[in-house]
């Protein structure tokens, strides 16, 4: 008997979900080199466009002249660097917390705290489009794992009501492949009358949402009391790599103690501590970048509209536009490139079946110049697309 991966690959190709990486020959920002072109880009999660601000690599380059470039060795061994411990700290004072703990990646992080936190006789209740990791680190903890209806409070509530053990229930802040805001406050609610935790993996609301770039917990006016549980990821609007969880001193603890991805991996490179304290510090100053992202949310809505571009319900920098087959929308993604404008075609079964869509990311790195061509691009290739 062996693997017969040939047949599965070909599968995968007949039904138009082959995915391909882009090759990216030039820093992230939104004029780019992938595959040898150069391409206006609407596809990266680089939200306040930090990845390449010369501050913070100046910061990364210092950090690794005086710290060196690896972490040597697990937090709990001889990893844990003092740029680590700074940035825990400033990232609790942040988010209005006593402690963060920091991680190497945000699936690491999710996975830490959802198997550290529930495991046999326990229940885990989470969004039924929740990120991958979250809905893995639910099926890997041992716990009776069930999924809700999308940002539906009165599901959730029907699945608290048979809730077993300590309950953990589950959700993005803001959903990767939609844009759309989780209904916290009703989340909330539900969780507190079934005493049950909360826990949120803002990773797409640090940054664009609140008004110090705080995420969906400061968005709403909720505290740690509310959402006892706060994942975040620093790859995204932070602009460097890495993610937290942030929470009371007891959750904390249990995460160092319990969650095994924490323990068993090396740190992140000190430096990289180094260049997101740098970044942290101009995502809460520079709130000029949040203001204009959402200019330019508010104008891409707009235009879209008027080329009948079907929009899902986002206030946020992600901004799909639903196509339904992937067929075509893979056509509309290829005829955007011939356009100079790199936008991907996201397909199941990242999103669920019929559902494909281009999914646009914009960046406070956009000029009003760049989305301009931006829907003269997708003006000419969807009239294309409708009568080809």
């Amino acid at each position: 008997m062996s693997f017969d991966l040939a047949t599965r690959l070909a599968a995968r190709r007949a039904e138009h979900l082959y995915r391909q990486r882009p090759l990216l020959q030039s820093p992230q920002g939104p004029e780019v080199v992938a595959d040898g072109e150069r391409l206006l880009a609407f596809c990266s999660n680089d939200y306040l466009g930090l990845a390449n601000h010369p501050e913070v690599i100046q910061a990364m380059r210092a950090g690794a002249e005086r710290w060196g470039v690896g972490g040597g060795a697990s937090h709990l061994v001889i990893g844990h660097s003092s740029p680590h411990h700074e940035l825990e700290e400033a990232l609790a004072e942040f988010t209005g917390r006593p402690r963060a703990l920091l991680f190497s990646t945000g699936y690491m992080a999710n996975l830490a705290a959802v198997t550290a936190l529930v495991g046999q006789g326990d229940t885990v209740l989470e969004d039924r489009l929740n990120h991958a990791s979250l809905l893995d680190a639910g099926l890997l903890s041992g716990a009776r794992f069930s999924r809700y209806l999308h940002s539906d409070a009165a599901s959730l509530a029907s699945r608290l009501a048979k809730a077993e053990g300590n309950t953990l229930v589950v959700s993005d802040g803001v959903f990767s492949m939609d844009g759309d805001l989780a209904p916290l406050p009703e989340l909330v609610a539900e969780a507190k009358k079934a005493g049950a935790w909360l826990l949120v993996d803002d990773a797409h609301g640090f940054g664009p949402l609140g008004a110090t770039g705080g995420g969906i917990v400061e968005h709403f006016g909720l505290n740690q009391d509310d959402v006892p549980v706060l994942v975040g990821t620093l790859g995204k609007a932070f602009g460097t790599a890495g993610a937290f969880v942030a929470g009371s001193e007891e959750l904390i603890e249990t995460l160092i103690q319990f969650a095994r991805p924490y323990i068993y991996t090396t740190s992140q490179p000190p430096a990289v501590a180094c260049a997101t304290l740098k970044s942290l510090q101009l995502l809460r100053t520079e709130g000029w970048r949040r203001e204009h992202l959402n200019r330019l949310i508010a104008r891409f809505r707009q235009g879209a509209a008027e080329i009948g571009l079907s929009l899902m319900d986002s206030p946020t920098p992600i901004q799909p536009i639903l196509i339904g087959d992937s067929q075509r929308a893979l056509r509309l993604s290829a005829r955007l490139k011939e356009l100079g404008i790199l936008v991907g075609a996201i397909r199941p079964p990242t999103v669920p079946a019929g559902t494909a869509r281009l999914r646009v990311t914009l960046s406070a790195a956009h000029s009003e110049a760049h989305l301009e061509r931006l829907l003269d691009a997708l003006a000419t290739a969807w009239a294309e697309l409708a009568h080809g």
